[in-house]
C-alpha cells in the first residue's frame, strides 16, 4: 500500500511538471545533451488523432529499450494555451523524462533545422544515432514495428 501511494505521488508530481519550451537554439543543445543515446524525437499535438494513437506506443517502446540506450523526446506542437492539455495527455500516455513544447522564434527556420524535407506535418519522428547524427525522418503515421526495427539497428 505504501509503495502504491509513493508511486501515485510520483505520477502526480510528473503530471505537474510544465512542458519545457524549445526553439531553434534549444533543440541542438537538447540533442547534444543526449549524446551516447539513441534519440527518438516525436513531434505531435493533442489535436492530431494519429499522434494520440502513436505516442503511448512510443512510450512503451522507450520503456522496453531504455536500458539499452533509447530516449524518447516528445515535442508538442500545441499552442501555448493548450500546454496543460498536452502535459496531461503525456502523463496518461506513460511518457517519462523531459517533455517539450515547440516554441520557435521562426517556425520555418525551426522546421528546416529539423529536416529540410519536413514541412511541419504531424506526426513526425526523427531518429538520431548515439553520435547525434540524424538517421531517419518519418512523416505521418508510422508503425511501431518499423520504428523498432530502425532503433534496434542503432542500439
Amino acid at each position: 500500500m505504501k509503495f502504491a501511494l509513493i508511486l501515485a505521488a510520483a505520477a502526480l508530481s510528473f503530471a505537474a511538471e510544465p512542458l519545457q519550451k524549445i526553439n531553434e537554439i534549444g533543440y541542438p543543445k537538447m540533442l547534444a545533451a543526449q549524446k551516447g543515446k539513441v534519440v527518438l524525437v516525436d513531434f505531435w499535438a493533442t489535436w492530431c488523432v494519429p499522434c494520440r494513437k502513436e505516442l503511448p506506443e512510443l512510450a512503451k517502446l522507450e520503456a522496453r529499450l531504455k536500458a539499452k540506450g533509447l530516449v524518447l523526446v516528445p515535442i508538442s506542437a500545441d499552442e501555448p494555451e493548450n500546454a496543460d492539455t498536452a502535459r496531461e495527455f503525456l502523463a496518461k500516455a506513460g511518457v517519462t523524462g523531459a517533455t517539450y513544447l515547440k516554441a520557435p522564434k521562426d517556425d520555418d527556420v525551426f522546421i528546416r533545422l529539423i529536416d529540410p524535407k519536413w514541412g511541419g506535418e504531424l506526426p513526425a519522428l526523427v531518429l538520431y544515432d548515439k553520435a547525434g547524427r540524424k538517421v531517419q525522418l518519418w512523416k505521418g503515421e508510422t508503425s511501431v514495428a518499423t520504428i523498432e526495427a530502425a532503433v534496434g539497428k542503432l542500439l
